[in-house]
């Protein structure tokens, strides 16, 4: 009895496996390129109806298409619905439940997920299998490329390289739309790009491997290489829309066409960029690649009773100009150098950068005597000559006349003060229209209230003008009085200009800085080189500043160091410069 119990449980549980319901969705792989076609097929053991497929997002289909292989043989039944996808974009992407009823019940798959990389090299393009004329859509896509024509394969390190991307179409094949579906990426360069709008892009035509094709740019890029080697372009890819001929005719006797999506990619290209030259590289140099003219002028050679000068240093011609830095004067600490106003003036065609960027320097002379402006020098490589050039100035003489103190301004206040007044001089009047006459024994104008007046004004106006003239001399001969107007200027000025950069990262914080580096010295009395976190923050201290002050400073401080290594919002630029405004403010009225 125990024996046939247990061959009835055993048939049970085999009668159960053979009846189990089994649907599940089968790609053929998980990652694909860009320029790849997904084969996806959802699977199913037993007939059913209301097949659901899932949301196909990021991807263009093409299909059901139905097969039932084993139709006839009830033990190996299966039943296959099989979709084709090209991805329209790079990421990942998921693949919802799609689901059917089978037997009055809902089944379901289970999603999963595809990640869809750059374009890849001989990719799989598995099609549509309602297309008939398989040799048809062979020859349509033989007849359509795209290419990446570089115009310097082998450039130095921050040479310019043009790339531009055409769509080639041979003459005679139907194309009738394309979109760009993948724009490449370069990590290797400093890139400058610019897409052709679809209602700008121009039909031409032009040889291509020995035929007549029509061509389209579809994008131009302006690439600097960063670092030597062989450095990849990632590919492009583009989708575009096919009539491929089905072999068949319609009803008015005219060939029938089928319509076909598909994606087509540059490839890979590599670029050898070569490193530069070791030998004779000048100390100076810092990275500049092109032909330019260096320039550094001085607006005045003498200066006296406490003037300053402009120290303007430029950079003209074509290269890298967004990517070095001009050379910095240097001086002996007699003649203060400001931190510079920084100018650029640059336009970025398919050919590079050309234009021009210069610093403004005021320099403010502290001690009488003759100093020099040092440091007028600059280098670069050529790469049409594949060497160094070097543009040196010979050192501009700071002719420091006099710098007025304290005790030489009291001296010729004493000795202006035994000075007369100036005269009161009556103002030429207009020839009067009209005369007024008066009697002859009428009184004069000696012993008049205007006679009187007049000769009492200017011993009343003496004090006046004598305080005048010693408040205006003390006001010329305080330096550091000059040096502390002329930082509180120089910080009122950059705060404007951080708010005309405001959201733009760099030129918004660099401004930033340099107004709240000002306060510090106006405020403080101490020089960039004695800045440090510490340091402020003892000084500020030391003169009775609200802690919560001297911590918002800081705080506005490190997100200006922060900015020039992490991304940053225009919400967070206009939230640092309402703080920095307040803070400013309150350091004004605290010292």
């Amino acid at each position: 009895m125990k024996r046939y119990s247990l061959l009835l449980l055993l048939f049970f549980c085999i009668h159960g496996l053979y009846a189990q319901v089994e649907f599940k969705a089968i790609p053929d792989r998980t990652t694909i390129g860009i320029n790849e076609v997904l084969k996806l097929e959802f699977s199913m053991n037993d007939d059913g109806d209301n097949f659901n497929p899932p949301s196909f997002k990021g991807f263009n289909v093409s299909g059901p298409t139905q097969y039932i292989p084993g139709a006839y043989k009830k033990q190996t039944y299966r039943k296959i619905y099989t979709y084709y996808l090209t991805p329209t974009a790079r990421g990942k992407f998921t693949i919802g439940q799609a689901s059917i009823e089978i037997d009055g019940r809902i089944y379901k798959t289970i999603p999963f997920q595809v990640t869809v990389t750059a374009a890849v090299q001989n990719g799989t393009t598995t099609g549509n299998p309602n297309v008939n004329n398989a040799k048809q859509l062979q020859k349509a896509l033989g007849g359509v490329e795209l290419v990446a024509e570089v115009s310097n394969p082998n450039p130095y390190v921050n040479e310019p390289v043009n790339v531009v991307y055409k769509l080639y179409v041979r003459v005679g094949t139907g194309v009738r739309s394309w979109n760009t579906a993948d724009n490449p990426q370069y990590p290797d360069f400093w890139s400058q790009t610019e897409s052709v709008p679809k209602d700008k892009q121009q039909v031409l035509q032009g040889m291509h491997k020995g035929e007549m094709y029509n061509y389209v740019v579809v994008r131009k890029a302006v690439l600097y290489p960063q670092k030597s080697g062989k450095l990849e372009l990632e590919p492009m890819a583009t989708s575009i829309v096919l009539e491929i001929p089905t072999g068949r005719q319609d009803i008015f006797g005219n060939d029938a066409y089928t319509v076909e999506n598909k994606m087509v990619s540059t490839g890979k290209a590599v670029i050898n960029a070569k490193p530069l030259p070791e030998n004779g590289r000048p100390a100076n140099f810092s990275g500049a690649v092109g032909s330019f003219v260096f320039k550094a002028t001085s607006s005045r050679a003498t200066l006296a009773n406490g003037e300053s000068l402009k120290l303007d240093i430029s950079v003209t011609g074509k290269g890298n100009l967004k990517l070095f830095k001009l050379p910095k004067p240097s001086a002996p600490p007699e003649l203060e150098i400001f931190d510079p106003e920084h100018k650029e003036n640059i336009a970025i065609p398919l050919s590079g950068m050309e234009g021009s960027m210069s610093d403004s320097y005021t320099v403010v002379p502290h001690k009488k005597g003759k100093f020099p402006v040092k440091g007028l020098s600059f280098s670069w490589f050529d790469p049409k000559l594949q060497s160094y050039r070097t543009m040196a100035f010979d050192d501009i003489m700071v002719d420091v006349l006099n710098v007025p103190t304290a005790s030489a301004s009291d001296g010729e206040t004493a000795s202006n003060g035994s000075k007369g007044a100036p005269e009161a001089r009556e103002p030429f009047r207009f020839i009067a229209s009209e005369t007024t006459l008066q009697p002859i024994g009428a009184s004069g104008f000696l012993g008049s209230v205007l006679f009187w007046v007049l000769l009492v004004l200017p011993f009343l106006l003496m004090p006046v003008v004598v305080l005048a003239r010693r408040k205006k001399e003390a006001y010329d001969n305080d330096v550091t009085g000059t040096k502390v107007r002329e930082t509180n200027k120089l910080a009122k000025k950059y705060l404007a200009e951080a708010k005309n950069h405001l959201g733009d990262k760099e030129p918004f914080y660099m401004h930033l800085e340099k107004a709240l580096h000002n306060v510090l010295k106006a405020k403080l009395n101490i020089e960039t080189s004695d800045m440090s976190r510490q340091n402020v923050r003892e000084l500020m201290l030391s003169r009775n500043v609200n802690s919560d002050t001297v911590n918002d400073f800081m705080k506005i401080m490190d997100s200006c160091e922060f900015a020039r290594y992490a991304p940053s919002s225009g919400s967070a630029m206009q939230q640092d410069y309402d703080n920095a405004v307040a803070v400013v403010t309150a350091l004004e009225k605290q010292i």
